[in-house]
């Protein structure tokens, strides 16, 4: 009769004890409510996009998805707080293209670097910007927009939610390609501007069709052009950028994503990627993203991390050559 293990069965033993808790562990998970972090304050486009999503993700996680609002700092607040968080899969955050890309180019130093401190999970939604002016205004159309900036350079003012915006740089962009000389007007946030176009009291800006498309249709904001590749359907007769004015290759959206802190397990990461990829096929978000005006991007963190590049690629430099500064 055996009495004794030997040393070998015992280390084979543990190993196998420890391999075993560890499987349990990460099975588990996650084991707890999942906190996402919202660079917004709330109540605001992003806001709700991120409670759709975490709503349609909670089920699928077994747990629920917790919606905490940090703004501040062009998101910098909310993303370093994630960039800092404890490496376990249960800090997410809504990160734009402010956060991901411009924010490289607008502040000389940022508290968290988002290649390594942020992990991609995937894509969320887009945002349609479109060319606009004050239905006070005499211009009808985009050539006769760039035809008035050129005739007389700086006597179109426009606004935008703030300089780095998508949609300041949106505008910037399209005065470099047309050589045409325009007057900013930095507003703080889209609201205040949407409500000054709806005066005259600013005659143009770039509007995403999300805050302003009811606008549009009913004729209180012109639409001149979009920003995007195609038509969209709710504005079948307005041109894009690259239709009206000959731009090839011209694009420009606002986009979010959803990351978490680098590092996290990747069998965390592989479950939080399964519950996206499936709350972004759900039928009931894509639907409310449509009636939202923003387009749902599908892909995970291959796809979020191609347009990243893509971005930075066509971003960064327009940054650097206006010398734009949020330091």
């Amino acid at each position: 009769m055996k009495l004794a293990a030997t040393r070998r069965e015992v280390l084979a033993g543990s190993a196998a004890a420890l391999a075993l808790s560890t499987r349990s562990a990460l099975a588990a998970f996650p084991e707890r409510p999942v906190r996402w972090v919202v660079p917004y304050a709330a109540g605001g486009g992003t806001d709700v996009i991120a409670r759709l999503v975490a709503n349609a993700m909670g089920p699928q996680l077994r747990q629920q998805v917790v919606i905490e609002n940090k703004p501040g700092a062009s998101t910098n607040l909310g993303a370093d707080s994630v960039a800092k968080a404890t490496p376990d899969g249960y800090t997410l955050l809504t990160a734009d293209n402010g956060t991901l890309v411009n924010n490289k180019g607008l502040f000389a130093k940022l508290p968290y670097d988002p290649d390594t401190d942020l992990a991609p999970i995937g894509l969320l939604a887009r945002f349609n910007l479109l060319l606009t002016v004050s239905k006070t205004s005499a211009i009808t159309d985009a050539k006769a927009f760039i035809a008035k900036a050129k005739a007389a350079p700086g006597s179109i003012n426009y606004g935008s939610p703030g300089v780095g915006s998508p949609h300041h740089l949106a505008m910037a962009r399209l005065a470099r390609d047309t050589g045409m000389s325009l007057t900013h007007v930095p507003y703080r946030g889209l609201g205040p501007l949407v409500t000054d176009l709806l005066a005259g009291t600013v005659e143009s800006g770039i509007v995403d069709y999300a805050a302003g498309g009811e606008m549009m249709r009913t004729g209180q904001i012109r639409p001149l052009a979009v920003c995007s590749a195609k038509r969209l359907p709710g504005l079948p007769d307005v041109p894009t950028i690259q239709e009206a004015l000959g731009l090839p290759g011209f694009e420009a959206y606002a986009w979010q994503g959803l990351v978490t802190t680098a590092k996290t397990p990747d069998e965390a990461m592989k479950v939080l990627t399964e519950a996206h990829a499936s709350a972004m096929k759900d039928e009931t978000v894509q639907k409310r993203m449509g009636e939202l005006g923003v387009e749902p991007l599908p892909g995970g963190p291959a796809e979020l991390t191609a347009l990243i590049k893509a971005e930075r690629a066509v971003w960064l430099p327009l940054i650097k050559e206006l010398g734009l500064s949020l330091n």
